[in-house]
């Protein structure tokens, strides 16, 4: 199993060297110290999260680690410039299917597959959408394979989630020890909010010289309502519910205090079914009517697009690598982890006869619900399971149970190794830029390989190292 920190043979390694010999000075009572300062300052500043479905009604802290992870910055060259990759050919395949569908005339990916995909939207067919881009902002949660390679295991496209515990954890780390930040040549992230502004602003619609932006949200009852709120305030854009928007003459306004404002682009935060209770779900309170005609219409950009989800379904997941060589005639540089679908009858054969060895996700699924984790199951959950995989196979897919990276994590017992994922995030605009860091996700309880913060994880600051660091 790979560890981020120490070696084989528990030596650190030479870009943890520094950081390694300062935390073994530290006395475990100061980093306890530190960690309760951390978990009253967030409490203070409202960093919480609910959780859909428990049955009270009180908001969750996410539980921060002070022990960050460092990266190197050769191995960060290597991740951003296959993240950048990735995130190109994604969105050239997202203008394909609502445009000439030439990667289904080619027989790369069954047309079934994406036009009877639940997140796909007819009503997108023949949209442009500014410099073509459909995912703005991308999450692309990635993983160690066994020899320390970064792997993909997620794409993240409609509205991904997470930037602003990067922020914050960042703020936390600084504020809580200044002395390492003068040690260690740590790359910044702090200009996040200037440059998602920047890509969205560069995507508005032409003509547009000074676009007005805004974020919508669901209100203060979703659950990453912090992040809407502390993202909007960082890019000094106005926050505003589905109420404070109308649509008139197939332009979209803003109510404001001075009368009607255009607005240009719109940050959503909200699900497509929601966003036009005329084209979508009727009941939906959340959205704006008459969204889709101001879309089509080519008076507002909608970042992420309207039909996103369509390429981060868990099913289209195992296509990304031939979409990069279909789109760009290069080889992927960043590999997918192995994935049966069982909507083919040789993986569904497959898989049913080794459940108690892999992970089984729902291909819409999100937050660690909806999965078997086979090696952590109990033969009742396998056989529940291996029903529902029978009943509808096409929900499913499959993935041999990763031995995830692990870090140095300070709990209870001390220092000890807990698994960990990694969420960078990627912005589409004039130019695709990936800020050094991401959002680091542990998985708190030992042996878990869960890191979702619904499930119990934490996460930690994210250091990429400067290159004369290294």
């Amino acid at each position: 199993m790979y560890d981020e920190m120490l070696d084989a043979g528990s030596i650190p390694r030479p870009h943890c060297r520094r950081y390694c010999d300062w935390l073994n000075e530290q006395p475990p009572q100061r980093l306890a110290q530190k960690r309760a300062e951390a978990d009253a300052l967030f409490h203070r500043v409202g960093i919480t999260f609910a959780v859909y479905g428990e049955k009270t009604d009180t908001e969750r802290l996410i539980p921060f680690d002070i022990v960050p992870r460092i990266v190197p910055a050769v191995e960060w060259t290597t991740l951003e410039t296959g993240l950048k990759q990735r995130v190109r050919a994604l969105n050239a395949f997202v203008h394909d299917v609502y445009h000439e569908q030439e990667i289904l005339r080619s027989g790369a990916i069954a047309p079934e597959e994406i036009l009877c995909n639940t997140q796909y939207r007819p009503e997108m067919q023949g949209i442009d959408v500014p410099a073509g881009i459909y995912a703005h902002i991308a999450g692309v949660d990635v993983v160690r394979d066994g020899e320390g390679r970064f792997v993909v295991l997620e794409d993240n496209l409609r509205v991904p989630s997470g930037v602003s515990y990067m922020l914050e954890n960042r703020k936390m780390m600084m504020r809580l020890f200044p002395e390492l930040f003068a040690q260690h040549s740590i790359e910044p992230v702090a200009h996040y909010p200037d440059v998602l502004l920047e890509n969205l602003k560069s995507v508005a619609p032409s003509g547009i010289m000074d676009p007005t932006v805004v974020l919508l949200t669901p209100g203060a009852y979703n659950s990453a309502y912090f992040e809407h709120a502390f993202l909007a305030q960082e890019m000094g854009i106005e926050l505003v519910e589905g109420q404070d928007l109308f649509v008139r003459d197939e332009f979209l306004y803003m109510r404001t205090t001075r009368g009607p404002q255009r607005v240009d682009v719109i940050y959503r935060r909200i699900d497509d079914d929601f966003l036009d209770p005329l084209s979508f779900r009727p009941q939906s309170t959340l959205g704006v009517p008459g969204l889709l005609t101001v879309y089509r219409a080519g008076h507002v950009t909608i970042a992420n697009a309207i039909g996103t989800g369509v390429a981060d379904d868990k099913s289209i997941y195992p296509y990304v690598p031939d979409m990069v060589r279909f789109y760009l005639g290069e080889e992927p540089l960043l590999a997918n982890v192995p994935t049966w679908v069982l909507r083919r009858p040789d993986d569904l054969a497959h898989v049913l006869n080794h459940l108690p060895e892999l992970v089984v996700k729902e291909v819409h699924g999100a937050g660690g619900y909806g999965m078997l984790i086979g090696p952590a199951a109990t033969r009742a959950q396998i056989e529940e399971f291996r029903v529902r995989i029978k009943q509808h196979p096409e929900r499913y897919i499959a993935q041999p149970t990763l031995a995830l990276s692990t870090s140095p994590t300070f709990v209870a017992a001390g220092i000890a190794p807990r698994h960990i994922d990694l969420r960078p995030f990627v912005l589409s605009g004039r130019e695709v830029t990936v800020v050094p860091g991401g959002l680091t996700r542990v998985a708190l309880r030992e042996g878990s390989l869960v890191v979702n913060s619904s499930q119990g994880g934490g996460t930690k600051d994210t250091w990429v190292l400067g290159k004369q660091a290294c």
